[in-house]
């Protein structure tokens, strides 16, 4: 599955514990990460200072919904449910 243009879901909603440049402590679960671009595209996506979490991370029909607000559901609930 491709990534639905304009979502960027999948690097707003999980939080992410690894460094990410200009992020070093990592970013909070529902937070923009700075390598999101204006069209919420990953900016270091070929980069080998992507961390691995979110290389890792594939979109799936479950995972991305049908909308931006259903995938942001979708993980915010994911992200509540793995929570220490």
């Amino acid at each position: 599955m491709d990534c639905r243009p304009d979502c960027g879901a999948c690097c707003t909603a999980p939080s992410i514990s690894s460094p990410i440049p200009g992020m070093p402590k990592g970013k909070p679960a529902n937070t923009r990460c700075v390598q999101l671009s204006e069209t919420n595209l990953c900016m270091i996506f070929s980069s080998p200072l992507r961390p691995k979490v979110c290389s890792g991370l594939l979109p799936s029909a479950d995972m991305c919904g049908s909308t931006k607000l259903q995938a942001m559901t979708y993980l915010l609930k994911l992200e509540s449910l793995t929570a220490p």
